[in-house]
């Protein structure tokens, strides 16, 4: 017969490690990492080789029909009435301003001509002197009896015996008035020295045709003149007296 159960024995020592296990089937996918740091700026690489050369291009087309005397810049013309009525501008050129035709200025024996295709020989105002005389000593006076100013004449039926004029009222009406346009097109003056209007040059149109004026004098030895090129040395009409002088003195 089999005896009782004896008490349980000591533990016993750990025994060597076993043979390692066969690799067991993948495991399921992992979340995705948090994005990491931004990396250092590289070196800038060296500069690479040329490229081949490119085909030829087209060739274009060159029509002498569609030539205009035109460089796409914009130029601006005073057109002279010489008549108490506003002139119209060219074709094509747009308004600006309106005002009095200025010739000249005199002060102190010294003058100063206006160009009349420029823009600064129309005054949107008229005043008998539209400067004053300033001095070194920081003084500046105005309407002084030496100085001059000169504007172009409208035809009124001169009276070379009338008595000078000291109202503005009854001056205005012998002063010419003026227009200033901006236009596209380059404007030149071509004079005849005949009495008949010259031709354009090719390519060119019409504006205007009219007297070559050339320059004006006062009683001293100052006077200026026109760029004969410049559409302020063709007036559209003539007659005397061209200009109205003007005095410091009021009249």
């Amino acid at each position: 017969m089999d005896g009782a159960k004896g008490e349980m024995g000591p533990k016993g020592e750990r025994g060597d490690p076993g043979v390692d296990g066969a690799d067991g089937p993948p495991g399921e996918k992992g979340m995705p990492g948090q994005k990491g740091l931004g990396g250092i700026k590289g070196q800038k690489g060296e500069k690479g080789s040329s490229g081949e050369k490119g085909d030829r291009g087209n060739d274009g087309e060159c029509n002498i029909d569609d030539f205009y005397p035109c460089n796409c810049d914009t130029h601006v013309v005073t057109r002279h009435s010489q008549s108490e009525n506003l002139p119209e501008c060219p074709a094509e050129f747009t308004s600006l301003w309106t005002g009095y035709s200025l010739v000249f200025f005199e002060g102190n024996g010294y003058g100063l001509s206006q160009d009349l295709g420029d823009a600064g020989s129309c005054m949107e105002d008229f005043q008998l002197m539209p400067f004053m005389q300033c001095s070194a000593s920081d003084v500046c006076r105005h309407g002084v009896r030496t100085d001059k100013s000169f504007w172009l004449a409208a035809n009124q039926g001169t009276d070379f015996m009338s008595k000078p004029m000291n109202n503005i009222d009854e001056i205005l009406p012998h002063i010419s008035r003026c227009r200033v346009c901006m236009g596209t097109k380059f404007i030149v003056t071509r004079h005849s020295f005949k009495n008949l209007a010259p031709e354009c040059p090719e390519d060119f149109s019409q504006v205007w045709s009219g007297y070559s004026y050339v320059m004006v004098t006062s009683s001293s030895t100052s006077g200026g003149g026109q760029d004969l090129s410049s559409a302020g040395s063709c007036l559209e009409n003539f007659f005397l007296p061209t200009f109205i002088e003007c005095l410091g003195r009021g009249t």
